[in-house]
């Protein structure tokens, strides 16, 4: 999830990121690499309280920070360009991220005044009034703020609320008291700001995910015969003119070439298919198959393995299995 969102910052032009690691931060930092800086949230006390962690960091940084949520895996980089570009325009000290959800339950509720511009967020929890609880415009997690500003102004919030934590929003009501401008920028495709808390919704961010991916593939020129049963990470690269085949599953750094013919119920990883292969119920881990090469059902080309052009890669016989797991010719 962390890795899709700092692509999405990269894409959006950020080149400085920062993450913010508590619970289980050595996994974190295994899964991402050393491509980011990190700043350490040792107790979790609320939102405002892990920006503040990077103030070590960012503290003496002057311009705008993009602050999201590592566990919103579906933003597009356009989104948070976007909300940069209109931050930066508009000149405010602060510009909050909101959108239209059916039902708001759980999150953040995006107060205006009679003008339209903001006035607060307000908690799920500390919600005491009944016509807060029916606004519809929610926090979406995503800010952009000016810094040194955001730092000086995070040093001044309490946790004199319903779960005793530090709550990032607090800080757009402080710069709105002291008369400073704070922006709201509305994300039209509520689906972006979707958080992963259990596995329904990992499920459900995996499934808009892949339609993405599939979407992508076919209006470059794949042909993807049955969407709903085709499986392509957002890593793959795929040539036009290639069609997939139903109940197939292609992950990792695969590569496939033009006018390729892959599945049905073929599974690559990691594979690098040339232009006019054929893969069929195969299962290629970690192999190159040449130019105009073949692959016949059932066959297991495993990491490393090579089919050169125009060759046919087909299923082992049981002696010659036996022969390769004994180690003999």
């Amino acid at each position: 999830m962390l890795a899709h969102v700092v692509e999405a910052v990269r894409q959006a032009g950020v080149q400085r990121v920062v993450v913010v690691v508590g619970h289980q931060a050595d996994a974190v930092r295994k899964a991402i690499g050393e491509g980011v800086e990190y700043a350490v949230q040792e107790r979790q006390l609320g939102t405002g309280h892990a920006v503040m962690q990077a103030a070590g960091l960012l503290g003496g940084y002057e311009g705008t920070i993009l602050v999201t949520y590592g566990d919103t895996p579906l933003y597009r980089g356009e989104t948070y360009r976007r909300l940069i570009e209109e931050h930066k325009r508009s000149g405010a000290q602060a510009t909050l991220l909101s959108t239209v959800v059916d039902d708001p339950t759980g999150y953040g509720r995006v107060v205006r005044d009679a003008s339209g511009s903001f006035s607060a967020v307000v908690e799920e929890r500390d919600i005491k009034d009944q016509a807060l609880r029916s606004i519809k415009e929610i926090n979406t997690g995503s800010y952009c703020f000016e810094s040194p500003l955001l730092f000086e102004m995070l040093s001044l919030v309490r946790n004199d609320n319903e779960q005793g934590e530090y709550y990032l929003p607090d800080v757009l009501e402080l710069l709105h008291e002291r008369g400073l401008p704070v922006g709201i920028s509305v994300l039209a495709d509520a689906t972006e700001a979707l958080g992963i808390n259990d596995r329904k919704q990992l499920a459900v961010a995996e499934r808009v995910l892949r339609e993405r991916t599939l979407v992508g593939l076919m209006e470059s020129g794949v042909t993807i015969v049955d969407p709903e049963s085709t499986h392509i990470h957002p890593t793959v690269k795929i040539g036009k003119d290639t069609t997939v085949h139903p109940f197939t599953v292609i992950e990792g750094e695969t590569e496939i070439g033009e006018a390729c013919e892959i599945g049905p119920g073929a599974h690559l990883r990691d594979a690098k298919i040339e232009s006019g292969a054929v893969v069929r119920s195969a299962v290629v881990i970690g192999a190159r198959v040449g130019k105009g090469a073949a692959v016949e059902p059932f066959t297991y080309l495993r990491p490393g393995s090579e089919i050169g052009p125009g060759e046919l890669a087909r299923p082992a016989t049981f002696e010659e299995g036996l022969s390769q797991a004994h180690g003999t010719m």
